[in-house]
């Protein structure tokens, strides 16, 4: 698969066109803590566990469903053996411990960034606890979990400190293994990632959200699916690395870069669903705020659906 490549954003300075320098850790923060974190506490009003359902909690007892239940927490095996819905119940004093594992090959690193400070400082004012697994040519660095506004920021740090190795191979599967190797408890775990990869994720995924509640966020830039006359833009194949430019003026190239792109969206649904995972999408134009909104009424939605079945 062909994919659009970006050059870091540059501006002009004495007739000299120069690369902008990335953005320090503390003032994306910063910007977040002032922009989207206070937007995002009016939106929630507190209530961050409507957005977040996954807890590092133990379980403490199994009971027959009710109405009202939370459907994430039926067993399905004990459900099949007494044919008749039970759901699992845990301890609810712990705090959430949250894990980032974070793809850092693609381009988009700039929303990466922004996505994972908002939502790690969300969760750390609220006493949970974060931690990373970063992902360049392998698995290159893990973060422990840990909490506060520091912790945020060493996240933040090591994402940044990470060189760019833009002609590698991207295999997601190996970023997931060490993940399943390593979270032995029960975990909030947000994949990270375009997902261009080679194949063999997507089973891994799925065993992962067996144990753990995986939220998919995948970035993506528009351009990457709906390509328009731009007329000489550089594309780098996700598989070799290879780069090239390519004639955007080519009808004949953009529908065929059309079709590939729409097949890759059906396969990479049909891998999400598969997987039994919930999945945020946020693209290079969207506003994050409104990304995660949307989001968190989806999954609102999708839980009372689903208990009015069960109840049904």
């Amino acid at each position: 698969m062909w994919r659009l490549f970006r050059n870091p954003p540059k501006q002009e300075t004495s007739g000299t066109v120069v690369a902008l320098p990335p953005r320090r850790p503390e003032e994306i923060l910063r910007r977040l803590e002032w922009t989207v974190l206070r937007r995002l506490d009016g939106l929630l009003h507190g209530d961050y566990r409507t957005l977040f359902r996954g807890y590092g909690l133990d379980l403490a007892d199994l009971r027959e469903y009710q109405y009202g239940d939370d459907v994430r927490h039926i067993d399905w095996n004990v459900t099949a053996r007494l044919q008749t819905p039970y759901v699992r119940q845990y301890h609810e004093d712990r705090e959430i411990t949250a894990w980032f594992l974070l793809d850092l090959s693609g381009s988009v690193r700039a929303v990466s960034e922004s996505f994972v400070g908002a939502v790690a400082r969300l969760l750390t004012r609220h006493g949970n606890r974060v931690g990373a697994l970063l992902y360049g040519s392998g698995v290159e660095r893990v973060v422990p979990a840990g909490g506060g506004r520091t912790h945020v920021l060493r996240i933040l740090h090591a994402m940044q400190a990470r060189r760019d190795l833009q002609n590698k191979k991207t295999n997601l599967a190996d970023l997931l293994k060490a993940a399943g190797h390593m979270m032995r408890r029960r975990s909030l775990v947000f994949v990270v990632s375009d997902f261009f990869s080679e194949p063999g994720w997507g089973g891994l995924l799925g065993h992962l959200a067996q144990r753990h509640e995986i939220i998919a966020v995948r970035l993506y830039d528009p351009l990457e699916s709906d390509l328009p006359d731009l007329g000489l833009i550089p594309f780098r194949d996700a598989e070799t690395g290879e780069q090239v430019l390519v004639d955007t003026h080519d009808a004949g190239f953009r529908r065929r870069f059309a079709a590939a792109a729409a097949k890759r969206e059906a396969g990479l649904r049909g891998a999400f669903a598969e997987a039994g995972v919930d999945v945020l999408e946020l693209s290079t134009q969207d506003d994050l705020v409104e990304s995660i909104r949307r989001f968190a009424e989806l999954r609102k939605r999708r839980s009372r659906t689903a208990a009015r079945k069960v109840a049904a």
